[in-house]
């Protein structure tokens, strides 16, 4: 892998967030966990490369990134597909899951958060702003099909600070 300015990133969002999917992980290399991420955004605010992503509160992931100022998103080959719909469905709360995958974690380069030895695309994020999503700022009734359990995301802007392609 390469390094490359984060401001150099050439995606196509859409099709990365809704068709390959991405992988979040937060917290250490001795004590982290991970899911895989199909809803968010990527682009520019404040004048910094930023991610946006959601996370829900019965996730297990949830305590992991609420507890670190860092995650990564990580992006994979198609031939690993099959671990990372494994890695969105199995909760890591009282399984190892990444023990089921053929994934090992890395040390990222400038935040505790790790990564993926196999990923294609690695993000380093530092948390910049956090939000429960407030169901009242809706305005078409799609939240009713998206949350019929009135779960809401928790929002976390994250600065992309080092890009790896």
């Amino acid at each position: 892998m390469r390094e490359i300015k984060p401001e150099e990133l050439t995606l196509n969002a859409v099709d990365l967030w809704k068709n390959q999917w991405l992988l979040l992980t937060a917290g250490t290399m001795e004590n982290c966990n991970m899911m895989t991420v199909a809803w968010g955004s990527i682009g520019c605010m404040w004048n910094r490369p930023f991610v946006q992503i959601v996370v829900r509160p019965q996730r297990h992931t949830l305590q992991f990134i609420e507890n670190s100022d860092s995650f990564t998103l990580c992006g994979f080959p198609d031939e690993y597909r099959h671990d990372l719909r494994h890695l969105g469905t199995v909760s890591g709360r009282n399984t190892d899951k990444l023990a089921d995958t053929s994934l090992t974690l890395k040390p990222s380069v400038f935040v505790a958060s790790p990564s993926y030895h196999q990923a294609s695309l690695i993000l380093e994020c530092r948390k910049i702003y956090t939000q429960n999503m407030d169901p009242s700022g809706f305005v078409t009734d799609l939240p009713r099909k998206v949350y019929p359990d009135k779960d809401y995301h928790r929002i976390y802007f994250g600065e992309i600070l080092k890009a790896f392609v």
